[in-house]
C-alpha cells in the first residue's frame, strides 16, 4: 500500500515531465491555442477517469489519471506562459505574464482548503475533489475559441501577414499596430541565427552552467523550505 501510494503521489511529477518535454514540439507544428484547447480535453478526460475510480472500485484509474493530469499540467505551463505573453499588448507583457504564478499559487491553496475533511476531503466526497480540476480545464474549453491565434504564431510559424493583423486588431483593438508587427519580425529575423539547444546540449553548455546552478538550487530549497506544509 506504501508503495502504491508513493507511486500514486510521484507520478503525477513523471508525467509533467513527459508534458513539458513535448511542448515545444507541439506548439511549434499546432499553435498555442490549438494546443491549450487539446490539452483542456486531456485534463477533462483525466478528471473524469479519476471521479469515476469509486464507482469502478479501480485504484488503477487514479494512477491513470494522475499520470494525464501530470501530462497535462507539463504542457500548460509553458504553454499558458507562452500564449498569455504573446497576446499581450507589450506595456502590460511583464503584468500578464506575472499573473500565471498568481494564479498557480491560488489554484494550490484552494485546493488544499477543499481537501480538508470538512469540505471535500471526505470519505464519501474524494471523488469529486479528484474530478475538479476538469472545472477550470471545462470553462477554458469553452471560452478559448473566442480569442485568436498567437499574433506571433501566425507571422513567425505560418508567415500568415493578413492573419496576424487580423489577431492583432481582435485583441488590442484598431490603431496602427506596424511597430508589433516589426517588432514580431526583428525577432523571426534573429531567431534564424540563434540555435535551439536540446535539454542535454543546455546541461552541457558551459555558459549556462551556474544559472542552472541557481535555478536547481532555488526549486530545491522551494521543495525542502516546508510551504506545502504551511
Amino acid at each position: 500500500l506504501l508503495l502504491l501510494w508513493s507511486i500514486t503521489v510521484s507520478i503525477f511529477g513523471i508525467g509533467g515531465l513527459v508534458g513539458s518535454s513535448g511542448s515545444r514540439y507541439l506548439t511549434v507544428k499546432f499553435g498555442k491555442k490549438k494546443c491549450l484547447l487539446c490539452n483542456n480535453v486531456l485534463m477533462i478526460v483525466a478528471a473524469s477517469i479519476m471521479g469515476c475510480s469509486k464507482i469502478s472500485q479501480s485504484f488503477e484509474m487514479i494512477l491513470i489519471g494522475r499520470f494525464m493530469c501530470g501530462v497535462s499540467a507539463g504542457l500548460c505551463v509553458p504553454l499558458h506562459h507562452q500564449y498569455v505573453g504573446e497576446i499581450s499588448p507589450k506595456k502590460l507583457r511583464g503584468f500578464a505574464n506575472s499573473t500565471s504564478s498568481f494564479f498557480w499559487t491560488l489554484g494550490k491553496a484552494i485546493g488544499q482548503i477543499s481537501g480538508q475533511r470538512e469540505l471535500l476531503g471526505s470519505r464519501s466526497l474524494w471523488p469529486l475533489l479528484m474530478a475538479s480540476c476538469g472545472v477550470p480545464a471545462l470553462v477554458q474549453l469553452v471560452t478559448l475559441p473566442f480569442f485568436p491565434e498567437s499574433p506571433p504564431y501566425l507571422l513567425m510559424q505560418k508567415g500568415d501577414q493578413e492573419g496576424c493583423k487580423k489577431a492583432i486588431r481582435q485583441l488590442w483593438g484598431e490603431g496602427q499596430h506596424q511597430a508589433e508587427m516589426d517588432d514580431i519580425m526583428r525577432e523571426k529575423a534573429a531567431m534564424k541565427n540563434t540555435k535551439i539547444l536540446s535539454v542535454l546540449e543546455l546541461v552541457k553548455e558551459p555558459a549556462f552552467r551556474w544559472q542552472l546552478y541557481m535555478i536547481v538550487t532555488l526549486t530545491s530549497t522551494i521543495q525542502l523550505c516546508g510551504i506545502n506544509a504551511v
